[in-house]
């Protein structure tokens, strides 16, 4: 049974349009359960099924220029991944904002079904013509429009449902699985590409992300709405129902519930819907130091990632004279590195504290990155080492960068925390954009390493710069509420906020 303190009667009441709520206590006393495994199983394949879809748009790239596929030229095959990217963009942009104001469940339901509606789509893309490459594009925006759709969606559900105490991990190592779907798309795509006509293969490589996304989509059918979002907007019978199903569940598991202080309490009074205008106004009138955070860490570890991860093959293949055929290895090498800097350093950021570690993975990797470029330039590395440094330097900024999206999502106020997420998430993937041609360009035919050189040690500033905003600029969110990190556009009063 629950405890007295967090019985509907106690848990909410209104007067005057004012509610009071012990919601963001009760959530936030919760320790571990099965619930949160399985919030964390359907929500967090958001990442994965992004890293899965740039990495077999990348692999099959080289084989839909063929005529036995769909005979495309370069660069409309370049323009895929570019309009995949667009989409992105203005899918975090719109469901950024029906998010906010239509809930976290509706759109997390809805941008997957995005998703696999645009990627399946895909698979059936005829041949060449006009007609076949609107369709083909048209199909990569839309499944990029979910996927862009799903970060803002999935990471306020992921931060409001989770235990504080537990906020920094789980939030960094779901943002680090994006690298779990690079390895799941390399492996499926090396396999189909060499053992199934390359006319099916590449067809069946854009349906592996629909599979496993129809393997999640019943678990995120029966997960609960937020409870924060509902009594932010006013909802309090179905915040109470949401949080009262989310304690049961915890009960069944054998907890026993703690009880929760009534000072612990919220009040708050719900206004209209807050949209990209409240936003702005937030952004640079009330928090223009977390903005300028926010923006810094967000445009440096795309900046970084683009730069280094879309043209990693070209340096293999230029500088070290690696087989187009092999590369795939070295890519799961990479991507190893990737994944498990966020899974093993995540709790770190829980303990010692976001600022000390997003300054020391943003320096520590910025430092690294600067010492490898030296050692290119003098010609003390092979593919095999090189991949090594990449493996060791990102296994660094990998846990920064996810932290960098853990950041975003909880520093700025509930009511527009999803639009916020959309927002950096844009301005960062067009910065990141200038990245690949930028390195591209200074890569060429792989004739002169003092250019790559330069540009390696203009990526280690970027991160080093990144670093030391995030010294000066810092927010210590490490074991707090949400509402004591970002106090709701629809507070009333203030109350004693915990620092543990």
């Amino acid at each position: 049974m629950s405890d007295p303190q967090s019985s509907p009667q106690s848990a909410a009441g209104s007067t005057g349009g004012v509610i009071r709520s012990l919601i963001p206590a009760r959530i936030d006393r919760l320790t571990w359960a099965p619930f949160h495994t399985r919030m964390v199983l359907a929500l967090g394949t958001a990442w994965v099924l992004d890293g899965l879809e740039i990495t077999i748009a990348s692999a099959v790239g080289a084989v839909l220029n063929k005529e036995e596929t769909l005979g495309l030229s370069s660069t409309q095959v370049g323009a895929i991944a570019t309009v995949y990217l667009l989409g992105e963009v203005f899918g975090a942009l719109l469901f950024g904002r029906l998010s906010d104001a239509l809930g976290r469940k509706n759109l997390f339901i809805v941008t997957l079904g995005v998703y696999l509606a645009g990627n399946a789509l895909t698979a059936l893309t005829w041949g060449n013509s006009t007609l076949s490459l609107i369709f083909l594009y048209l199909t990569r925006f839309i499944a990029g429009a979910g996927i862009g759709g799903e970060y803002a969606a999935i990471n306020s559900a992921i931060d409001e449902m989770m235990p504080a105490k537990y906020r920094g991990r789980v939030d960094i190592g779901v943002n680090g699985t994006y690298w779990g779907g690079a390895i799941i798309g390399t492996l499926g795509t090396y396999i189909l590409l060499n053992h199934i006509s390359l006319n099916i293969s590449w067809r069946l490589g854009f349906l592996i992300g629909p599979i496993i996304g129809l393997l999640i989509w019943n678990l995120r059918r029966h997960l609960p709405e937020s409870p924060r979002w509902l009594i932010m907007h006013g909802r309090e019978r179905e915040a109470e129902e949401s949080i009262a199903a989310i304690e049961r569940d915890v009960e069944r598991s054998g907890q026993t519930l703690a009880p929760v202080d009534e000072r612990a309490a919220i009040e708050i009074k719900p206004s209209t819907s807050h949209g990209y205008l409240s936003l702005v106004k937030v952004l640079f009138r009330r928090m223009p130091s977390r903005s300028a955070l926010s923006a810094t860490l967000m445009i440096t570890q795309s900046f970084l990632y683009n730069a280094i991860f879309f043209t990693y093959t070209l340096v293999l293949s230029k500088f070290y004279d690696v087989d187009a055929e092999r590369t795939p290895i070295y890519l799961i090498a990479f991507a190893v590195g990737n994944l498990a800097g966020p899974l093993l350093l995540g709790h770190l950021f829980d303990t010692v504290g976001r600022r000390k570690m997003i300054t020391g993975t943003y320096l520590l990797s910025g430092i690294l990155l600067a010492i490898s470029a030296w050692m290119f330039y003098a010609g003390m590395l092979n593919a095999f080492t090189q991949t090594l440094a990449w493996c060791v330097i990102f296994f660094f900024a990998s846990a920064g960068a996810s932290a960098a999206y853990l950041t975003v999502s909880e520093i700025f106020p509930l009511e527009i925390r999803a639009q916020a997420i959309a927002v950096f998430f844009a301005i960062a993937q067009c910065f990141g954009a200038i990245g690949p041609i930028f390195y591209g360009w200074l890569i060429g035919e792989g004739e002169d390493p003092g250019k790559l050189f330069i540009g390696y040690l203009i990526g280690a500033a970027v991160m080093i710069v990144g670093g030391v905003v995030a010294w000066f600029l810092g927010v210590d969110a490490e074991g707090k509420p949400l509402e004591d990190v970002a106090v709701p556009l629809s507070a009333v009063t203030t109350r004693p906020r915990s620092t543990g």
